[in-house]
C-alpha cells in the first residue's frame, strides 16, 4: 500500500518503520511544518492514511482524507465528542474509517476480558470498582482514551455505577480512573474490584510503542479496499 502519515511524532516515526518493513510505501509523513500535504492533491495519492495527531487537529484532519476520498485510520483521543458525527459524514460520503483508542492487538483481547468480568461481577454489589491508567509525561489527555472505553464498557451492565470520574472517590456510584504520568511508561491500564474479603485485579501493561504501531498497520491494511466504518473488533474478527 501507499501510505499516508497524518502526525508524525514518536507514533508515527514506530508505523513508519513497521509499515516499510512489510513491504509498504509511506509516501507521505505529514506534521505541523507540511499542512500543505493534507491537501486532495497530495492525499488522493495514498490508498490510506494513518493519523495520530493531536485532540485539536484530528477531526479537521479526517474530513481532509474523506474530501481526497482515502481511508482513514485513527487513533487520535481526547476529540470524541465528535467521533458520532465524523461516523456519520463517512457514511453519507460512502467512505472508510477506522478509529480506536487503542490499536494493540493484546488491548483490544483485555478490552473483551474487561467485558466478561463487568458482566459478572454486574450481580455483585459487594465489589467496588477502581481504575488507574500510567503513562508517560508527553501524554496530553487523561483518563487516556483506553481507560475511558473500559469505563464505558464497565458502565454499559454494571447499574450501581453512573459515571466515571478521573480521580479517586468515595462516591459508590462513581467509578474513579486515577491517572499518573511516569517517564517512560507507554501505557498500564488496571481494573480492580474490591470487597472486605477479597481483590480481583486485571492489567494490560505495554512494554513499548511498537504493539500500538503493529495494530495501526494491521487496521490499515484491513480498511483500505473496504467501505464504512471500522473497529478493531471488525480487524481482529472478535465478534
Amino acid at each position: 500500500m501507499k501510505i499516508a502519515l497524518i502526525g508524525y511524532g514518536k507514533m508515527g516515526q514506530a508505523i513508519d518503520a513497521i509499515a516499510t518493513a512489510k513491504g509498504h510505501e509511506v509516501i507521505l509523513k505529514i506534521d505541523i511544518n507540511s499542512q500543505h500535504l493534507l491537501e486532495k492533491e497530495h492525499l488522493s495519492k495514498a490508498d490510506v492514511a494513518i493519523e495520530f495527531t493531536t485532540p485539536e487537529t484530528a477531526y479537521h484532519n479526517i474530513l481532509k482524507c474523506f474530501d481526497a476520498n482515502v481511508p482513514v485510520v485513527s487513533g487520535t483521543t481526547g476529540w470524541l465528542e465528535k467521533l458520532p458525527e465524523i461516523k456519520a459524514l463517512c457514511k453519507e460520503k460512502n467512505q472508510s474509517f477506522l478509529h480506536t483508542t487503542n490499536f494493540s492487538i493484546g488491548v483490544n483481547i483485555f478490552f473483551e476480558v474487561n467485558k466478561k468480568l463487568a458482566a459478572l461481577m454486574a450481580s455483585q454489589p459487594q465489589y467496588n470498582i477502581k481504575m488507574e491508567e500510567i503513562h508517560h509525561t508527553q501524554k496530553k489527555d487523561a483518563p487516556s482514551g483506553t481507560a475511558i472505553s473500559l469505563a464505558e464498557q464497565i458502565l454499559e451492565v454494571v447499574p450501581r455505577k453512573s459515571g466515571w470520574v478521573n480521580e479517586d472517590t468515595d462516591q459508590a456510584a462513581n467509578l474513579g480512573i486515577v491517572s499518573k504520568r511516569i517517564d517512560p511508561a507507554p501505557g498500564t491500564h488496571t481494573v480492580t474490584y474490591t470487597s472486605e474479603i477479597d481483590d480481583i485485579t486485571i492489567t494490560h501493561t505495554a512494554h513499548s510503542r511498537q504493539g500500538f504501531a503493529a495494530g495501526a498497520v494491521v487496521a490499515a491494511e484491513y480498511i483500505h479496499d473496504k467501505k464504512g466504518v471500522f473497529t478493531m473488533r471488525d480487524v481482529l474478527n472478535l465478534g
